[in-house]
């Protein structure tokens, strides 16, 4: 038996030290591998089958608000990059620059793509002429490049998986629309597929995006308290355009400038699923994310009629619907336990001679590991009974865990407090000024998420300078 156990305890408890057990958890589930390459990552099998299903969700989800795919360069010249002054200043400190082709020193150093912004303003310049030409509502699935001087898998790395969504629209209505609407595919996503819960509002001046008008965000909280930004969405209004020259005819044939928007959500919600659910034995899939479903596992597997009735049951599953596979692996079962669990699949249907005999089935819930004894007839149905219960109640503790580590603060001492003793997000009031927010960062450690779309009134003043507030926000410590 403590051969079985050894798997599991080689993750460190999320108690004693969080990061390890992150770390722990992402290499003994086998989701990465670190490479030669210093700050980057192989995504193993089971890591890209969950971003597999990320994607897979999310185009659909895109394709049905019309947004069509494409695919541009991923070297940019630094004379483009040059064009947005506020742009290029936002990343220059991450941009990785190619400088040779094979032995030849280049004439103009190319950029490796930190986002696409500029390449789908040149494009655009050309491709769009005329009010019939728009709306443009393009999304293109690739990887870009940011030099980060501190790594972690999936959190921050320094090349990673993204959707980078980019809109141009005729009006400045038109594109606000569809920043507030791509912010909402994100959170029904978060929410109904990742069953993670999510605070949606718009970031600070301080903390949009380079060079955009306006940048709305989701966050997220982590179990350890730490807050995560989990997909944006930015309104240029008509700033890259001018820098690039995107002008259509309108329908009085007169020359205008287009609206823009972007939007991106990218691996670092495969951190978030792990920080959101995972507990002390691994990691904790929700359903409708996981690669693997349900895992069969047969008992005493070498008697007659054992490993026929464990793919009879993945058949019947299998047709409903549902994916499952079968470990057939010559393991203990005890070992095979712990493997299922720290790699979060949903459910285990365990099966053996006395279980065949008795015409049953032990269905056990990775979440809370309660087990069930249910018909061979009756599977199909409680098996995706059972799934949906764990997706649903998933999201309500996680909803419950965000909401009791989401604290109220009312004086510039009460604020201290908390930040220093209670991890999660602090509400607070601002005044709407730069300093009063680089100060919280300075004495309190903590940045502005966002100033939620659904705001409430704590106290009529701001927490720091005392003066008239104008937004309350969440404030936390963050990834």
């Amino acid at each position: 038996m403590a051969k079985d156990k050894k798997l599991v305890e080689a993750i460190t408890s999320m108690e004693d030290d969080f990061a390890q057990w992150y770390t722990d958890v992402v290499k003994k589930a086998e989701l990465i591998d670190y490479t030669s390459v210093k700050g980057c990552m192989v995504i193993k099998p089971a890591g890209y089958a969950i971003w597999e299903n990320i994607q897979h969700e999310l185009d659909r989800r895109f394709k049905e608000t019309g947004v069509e795919n494409v695919y541009l360069p991923m070297f940019i010249p630094e004379s483009l990059l040059q064009k947005e002054k506020d742009h290029v200043e936002g990343f220059a400190p991450e941009v990785a620059w190619v400088t040779h082709g094979g032995l030849e020193p280049l004439q103009e150093r190319l950029c490796v793509r930190p986002t696409s912004e500029t390449l789908f303003c040149d494009f655009y310049a050309k491709d769009i002429q005329s009010h019939r030409d728009l709306p443009k509502v393009y999304n293109q699935w690739c990887s870009v490049v940011r030099w980060e001087k501190t790594t972690r898998p999936f959190l921050r790395s320094r090349e990673f998986l993204w959707q980078e969504g980019h809109t141009a629209h005729a009006t400045a209505e038109e594109a606000e629309e569809r920043t507030i609407m791509m912010l909402n595919v994100y959170a029904d996503f978060c929410e109904e597929v990742l069953a993670i819960p999510v605070i949606k509002g718009r970031k600070t001046d301080k903390e949009k995006f380079a060079g955009a008008e306006a940048t709305y965000t989701i966050e997220s909280l982590m179990h350890d308290g730490k807050a995560l930004q989990s997909g944006t969405s930015h309104n240029f209004g008509d700033g890259f355009a001018k820098a690039f020259g995107i002008q259509y005819t309108d329908k009085e044939n007169k020359l205008q400038y287009v609206h823009q928007t972007s939007w991106g959500m990218t691996t670092r919600m495969i951190g978030a699923i792990i920080m959101v659910h995972g507990d002390n034995s691994g990691l904790v899939l929700p359903p409708r994310i996981a690669p693997v479903q349900v895992m069969v596992i047969p008992i005493q597997q070498k008697k007659d009629g054992v490993l026929d009735k464990a793919y009879e049951v993945k058949e019947v599953l299998k047709k409903a619907g549902l994916s499952v596979k079968v470990d057939d692996s010559d393991k203990s079962p005890g070992w095979k336990f712990s493997e299922q669990e720290m790699r979060g699949i949903p459910v285990r249907i365990e099966l053996g001679p006395k279980d065949i005999e008795a015409g049953h089935a032990v269905v056990v819930r990775r979440d809370t590991r309660e087990k069930i004894i249910v018909p061979f007839e009756e599977l199909e149905t409680k098996v995706a009974e059972v799934l949906d219960t764990m997706q649903k109640e998933m999201l309500e503790r996680a909803r419950e865990h965000r909401d009791a580590h989401t604290y109220t603060a009312s004086s510039m001492e009460e604020f201290k407090k908390l930040a220093d003793e209670k991890p999660g997000f602090i509400k607070a009031m601002w005044c709407g000024c730069q300093e009063c927010e680089d100060a919280l960062k300075e004495e309190a450690g903590v940045t502005s998420r966002c100033i939620p779309f659904e705001q409430e009134e704590i106290t009529g003043t701001c927490v720091h300078c005392g003066k008239p507030a104008k937004h309350m926000v969440y404030w936390g410590k963050a990834y």
